[in-house]
């Protein structure tokens, strides 16, 4: 079975994020026990602190908060879920502040005309990216996938990445509105009407395509 990690960078638990990422795990539940969930704000870490110490030794030298045990948990897992609002084109400030952490697990060298980026442990893990944001353009969210296409590419070149982009939710609970819910919401937004329908069909597609990509992506190879 594989194993599944998952973050949720959102501060609500009840939100957008969470109900994509709920219906991906669903999916995932079909074809495997191994799956943990967590919510980024919750954990306790330190903000990298660009010491590079772990350009020498090989891991991060913080101690004092969660990323040793996590940092195992990363490594070990076949699947890694990235789920976060987009704020101001990128991810939220709980989601970053892991990330940056991420960067102990690469030796960097500095040459002549660039960086090298040399994994101490090439990784064949599938990356899964589930954005949602305010925005009716998936383009918002083009700096977070320029980072994690980083991600997928210096960590090992077996990486994969998967995107889901959920555009043009602009309250709480926007996937799973009904129509006569939307049309009042709209109506107070100034959106035009004919956007009802063809949101309702967007989201409902949503959400069949995370449940049938956390049931395919665990499928034992």
């Amino acid at each position: 079975m594989k194993n599944v990690l998952a973050f949720n960078g959102s501060i609500r638990k009840s939100g957008n994020t969470a109900i994509l990422l709920k219906r991906f795990l669903d999916g995932a539940k079909a074809n495997t026990k191994y799956i943990d969930s967590v919510y980024t704000h919750e954990l306790n870490l330190e903000y990298c602190r660009g010491c590079l110490r772990c350009n020498l030794v090989g891991h991060c030298t913080i101690h004092n908060d969660d990323w040793n045990q996590l940092s195992e948990k990363i490594l070990d897992a076949d699947v890694l879920v990235f789920a976060t609002p987009v704020y101001f084109h990128h991810v939220t400030a709980p989601m970053k502040r892991l990330l940056d952490r991420f960067r102990s697990f690469v030796k960097v060298l500095i040459t002549e005309s660039e960086l090298e980026y040399l994994p101490w442990n090439k990784w064949k893990k599938d990356f899964v990216l589930i954005l949602t944001m305010g925005s009716s353009n998936a383009l918002e969210a083009a700096p977070v996938i320029d980072l994690f296409n980083f991600f997928k590419t210096v960590l090992g070149q077996e990486n994969r990445l998967h995107i889901i982009t959920a555009t043009r939710l602009a309250v709480i609970n926007h996937l799973i509105k009904t129509k006569e819910e939307l049309v009042e919401l709209y109506d107070k937004m100034s959106l035009p009407p004919y956007l009802v329908n063809e949101d309702l069909n967007k989201n409902r597609e949503l959400m069949d395509q995370a449940y049938k990509l956390g049931r395919t992506i665990t499928i034992k190879e």
